[in-house]
């Protein structure tokens, strides 16, 4: 049964894009080494499909300077992690926002400054929403 299908990046997909919001236009050889120095050895095919899918799904953008391929991404961080985001809220939390926060802080050890800090968000969120 195939897999349906995902408004976000796959595993490796999202690899990918890190590799690619570093530095980027790349070849295939160097996405494969940006790959490799995060841990992810995979062959030369692999790569170039896993690429090409991407480009279909218009996550990324390919042209061809010579004989090499270059590739660049279409989406950037933010947006990637805000659908990744929002997906996760929909299907894990059922709709509730309070719920996955609440979540993080069961799960997490926050230390003073990243407490201020998230303070300080909440607090400025607070604002733009009585405007």
């Amino acid at each position: 049964m195939a897999r349906p299908k995902s408004g976000h990046p796959t595993e490796l997909e999202l690899q990918i894009l890190k590799v690619l919001w570093e530095r980027s236009p790349l070849t295939v050889r160097e996405v494969r080494e940006g790959l490799a120095a995060a841990g992810r050895e995979l062959a030369h095919t692999s790569v170039i499909t896993t690429l090409n899918v991407m480009v279909r799904k218009q996550y990324l953008r390919s042209r061809r300077e010579g004989k090499a391929y270059f590739y660049e991404p279409l989406v950037g961080r933010e947006e990637a992690s805000q659908r990744m985001l929002s997906d996760m809220v929909d299907r894990v939390f059922d709709g509730s926002a309070k719920a996955l926060v609440l979540n993080l802080f069961d799960a997490d050890e926050f230390d003073a400054d990243e407490l201020k800090d998230l303070r300080r968000l909440i607090q400025q969120k607070a604002k733009e929403q009585k405007k």
